[in-house]
């Protein structure tokens, strides 16, 4: 079973909780969460089961959404409402999404990751990496990309910096079970840092 969180934060839960950059948000999430992982399991970066992404708000609230593969914790601080989602949903031939991805690929010469910039690029890689790897086609006319940014924070004393995009349109389901796993499991890298979370809405 998964289910649908909307967690809401208001203006003082933000100041309470400290949320200053993204790895504050990554930290608020995941506490609303038991850890169901063994520190071996972490290691071998076994999925947390938890996908979100930062919907922003304005100055008296921000919200985000989260999938998740069981329920959240009953806390004294925030909002959080939960639905589980049927399997039917995502039994359906269309869907229009929405996607926060960290845009990168593996410099063949150096074996090191590089950001991927440009609209043009972003698009391309995504369309290729759809049908490869995801179970779904995009339909290119379709395709949006915007919100170019870079996500910065500090972790156990690394400077961490993320390319992000977000992406939007719609697709078509190729192989069904590779396009639940994805659903699932989330897309691309950064995924614990709010990166891949495939919103849809059927068509």
């Amino acid at each position: 079973m998964m289910f649908a969180n909307l967690l809401t934060l208001s203006r003082s839960d933000l100041k309470i909780l400290k949320v200053v950059d993204e790895y504050s948000i990554h930290r608020v999430v995941y506490d609303f969460f038991e850890d169901i992982r063994a520190d071996d399991e972490k290691n071998a970066s076994i999925s947390s089961g938890l996908l979100y992404v930062d919907k922003g708000g304005n100055f008296n609230k921000r919200q985000i959404l989260i999938l998740s593969n069981r329920l959240p914790k009953k806390r004294d601080i925030g909002s959080i409402v939960s639905k589980p989602i049927r399997e039917d949903f995502l039994s359906f031939p269309e869907y229009k999404f929405e996607l926060v991805v960290n845009p990168t690929k593996r410099d063949r010469k150096t074996g090191k990751l590089i950001a991927i910039r440009t609209r043009q690029e972003i698009a391309a890689w995504f369309l290729e990496k759809a049908s490869s790897s995801y179970g779904f086609d995009i339909k290119p006319e379709s395709l949006i990309v915007d919100q170019l940014t870079v996500n910065q924070f500090h972790k156990s004393n690394h400077h961490i910096v993320q390319a992000r995009a977000k992406l939007s349109g719609e697709l078509i389901v190729l192989d069904r079970q590779l396009f639940i796993h994805s659903f699932k499991k989330g897309i691309g890298r950064g995924r614990a840092f709010g990166f891949g979370l495939l919103q849809i809405t059927p068509i």
